[in-house]
C-alpha cells in the first residue's frame, strides 16, 4: 500500500512562542507535517537555548529536544522593517502560535484583529498563564505555580507530607497537547468555511483539567480528594508494593482482576470472599489493612517474578523504572520508540517519537533543532517573497539574524 501524506502537510505554522507550552504545541503540529517556522528574537533566540544543564554538543538538551522538524527565523519584531518581513510571512501562512503575556503582540501591531484583516483564514493561538481576560490577565505564567493554583499539587505526595509538584512540566505539555488539539479542530473549519479562528488556552484552566474526575466529585459533592501517595482513592489495591529487590505498581480495577489475585498470584482465595474486600468499596474503605496484607505476601520474591505472575493472570503490573532503564527497556526498543534526528552542528542525536502512530504515512522527518536564524534566510525567501537584497538590508540594519 502505498503511503499518504502527512494530515498538516502544506500547513504553514508561525511559531513565536518559547520554552515549552508553545514550542511543545508547535512539535505536535510539525510531527504531523505541518511546516513550523519558529521565529525567534536576534539576541539568543528561545529562552531554552540557555538551559545549558545538561547539554549536548554544547547545546540545550532542552532545545533540542523541543524544537526538531522546525526551521529558525531570527527576527527583531521591535523594529518596523521586521515586522513588515513578518506579516510577509502571515500573508502566506496558516497558524500563529505565541506565548507572550496578554498584549504583548498587540503593542507590536501584531495582534489578532490586525493579523486576521491580512489573512481571514488565519488560525491564532494565544498560550497564557490565565487567559486574555479575568483578574490575572497581565500576570505572567508558569507551570510550577500553575500546578500549586490549579490544586493538583494539593494531590501529589505523601498524605503526611507537603504538596508534590510533578517533576516534568506537566502542565505546560499538557497545555501544548490542547493547543495542537485545538488547531487541528480550528484549521478543519477554515478548511471548510475558510473562516480563521482566535483560540486561547491558558495553563492555569489547563491544571484544573487535570483534576479529572476528582474535579467532578468536589464540584458534585462535598468530598474535597487530598493526597494519597502511591496508593489510589477510587479503586483498590493499587499501588507501589515493595518485592525482596524493589518497587513494583500493581492496579487492581475490577473484582475478576482482585479475585485473580488472590487465588492465582498471591495464594490466598480467601482473602477474595472475605467481606471486607469482595467489592471495589469496601476495599478502599479497608485499603491500609489490605495494603498491609498484601506487602507481607510481596516482600517474599523478586519484583519479576510478581510481574511476570500478575500479568500472566490479567492483574495490571509494572517495576518502577528509572528514566534511563525506560528509555532503554526491551519494549522501547521493540516499538523502535526512540529515533534520531539530524543537526547541523552536533550530528544525530536520539528523541522520543511521537505516541500518535499514523499508519500507511509518510515517515516523521528526522530534522533535528535549528541553530538561531540558520533558516532566515531561506524562509524569508521562499515562504515571504523577499528578495536578496531586502534580506542583506535586514541583517545589516540587526533587524533579523542570519547563520553565516
Amino acid at each position: 500500500m502505498s503511503k499518504t501524506s502527512l494530515p498538516l502537510d502544506q500547513i504553514r505554522v508561525l511559531d513565536l512562542s518559547r520554552v515549552l507550552a508553545g514550542p511543545y504545541c508547535a512539535l505536535m503540529l510539525a510531527d504531523m507535517g505541518a511546516e513550523v517556522i519558529k521565529i525567534e528574537n536576534v539576541d539568543g533566540g528561545d529562552d531554552s537555548r540557555s538551559f545549558l544543564v545538561p547539554s549536548f554538543q554544547g547545546l540545550s538538551t532542552y532545545f533540542l529536544t523541543m524544537n526538531r522538524n522546525k526551521t529558525s527565523v531570527a527576527l527583531d519584531l521591535k523594529n518596523p522593517a521586521a515586522r513588515e518581513a513578518f506579516l510577509r510571512l502571515v500573508d502566506r501562512s496558516d497558524v500563529v502560535v505565541e506565548n507572550f503575556r496578554t498584549g504583548v503582540m498587540e503593542r507590536l501591531g501584531l495582534g489578532y484583529d490586525t493579523l486576521k484583516t491580512r489573512r481571514p483564514s488565519l488560525v491564532y493561538c494565544a498560550i497564557s498563564g490565565y487567559g486574555r481576560d479575568g483578574p490575572n490577565a497581565d500576570v505572567p505564567g508558569y507551570d510550577p505555580v500553575a500546578q500549586a493554583e490549579s490544586g493538583l499539587m494539593s494531590m501529589i505526595g505523601d498524605p503526611n507530607g507537603e504538596p508534590m509538584r510533578v517533576g516534568p512540566s506537566i502542565v505546560d505539555l499538557v497545555t501544548g497537547l490542547y493547543a495542537a488539539q485545538a488547531i487541528s479542530a480550528a484549521l478543519r473549519h477554515t478548511a471548510v468555511t475558510g473562516e480563521g479562528r482566535l483560540i486561547e488556552v491558558s495553563l492555569h484552566e489547563t491544571g484544573m483539567s487535570l483534576l479529572a474526575n476528582f474535579a467532578g466529585a468536589a464540584l458534585m459533592t462535598d468530598q474535597a480528594p487530598t493526597r494519597s501517595g502511591n496508593t489510589n482513592q477510587v479503586v483498590q489495591p493499587a499501588g507501589i508494593y515493595e518485592a525482596s529487590d524493589g518497587p513494583f505498581m500493581v492496579t487492581v480495577v475490577n473484582d475478576a482482576q482482585f479475585r485473580s489475585l488472590c487465588q492465582n498470584v498471591i495464594g490466598q482465595p480467601q482473602l477474595g470472599s472475605d467481606p471486607r474486600f469482595t467489592d471495589n468499596s469496601g476495599r478502599v474503605m479497608n485499603g491500609a489493612e489490605l495494603r498491609r496484607i498484601l506487602g507481607e505476601r510481596f516482600r517474599t520474591a523478586p519484583r519479576a517474578t510478581w510481574v511476570e505472575r500478575l500479568r500472566s493472570f490479567g492483574v495490571p503490573a509494572g517495576s518502577v523504572a528509572t528514566v534511563r532503564e525506560a528509555l532503554s527497556s526491551e519494549l522501547v526498543l521493540a516499538r523502535n520508540a526512540v529515533r534520531q534526528v539530524k543537526h547541523a552542528t552536533a550530528g544525530s542525536y536520539p528523541v522520543l517519537r511521537t505516541p500518535a502512530h499514523l499508519h500507511e504515512t509518510a515517515p516523521v522527518p528526522d530534522r533535528g533543532a535549528p541553530l538561531l536564524g540558520e533558516h532566515t534566510r531561506e524562509v524569508l525567501r521562499h515562504a515571504a517573497g523577499l528578495e536578496d537584497a531586502e534580506i542583506d538590508d535586514l541583517v545589516a540594519t540587526g533587524a533579523a539574524r542570519c547563520v553565516a
